[in-house]
């Protein structure tokens, strides 16, 4: 079993800090999660969360069929037909 200095010259997920380790020997979930942010900050990403409507729950169902139903097919194919408009833009150079 490698010693815990060890974890100082490997890469991996969890990154040995003496001075965040509580009793048992484990940074808390909570500075674990501090430390990963800082890390990704460092890095030049950033956290993003998103919300979204619970799919599985019959009023949002309901609520989303009600929306498609009042959807113009005339404004949608034009929509349809700008994306692929757009999406062919370069089509003809080397990806």
């Amino acid at each position: 079993m490698r010693s815990v200095g060890a974890c100082l010259l490997s890469r991996n997920a969890l990154h040995y800090n003496s001075s965040q380790l509580i009793e048992d020997g484990m940074t808390a979930p909570a500075e674990r999660m501090r430390i990963m942010r800082e890390r990704r900050r460092r890095r030049g990403l950033r956290e993003l969360r998103l919300i979204v409507p619970d799919a599985r729950s019959e009023t949002i169902r309901s609520r989303i069929a009600a929306q498609v139903a009042r959807l113009s097919r005339k404004s949608e194919l034009a929509a349809l037909d700008w994306i692929e408009g757009v999406s062919e833009f370069d089509a003809d150079e080397a990806r």
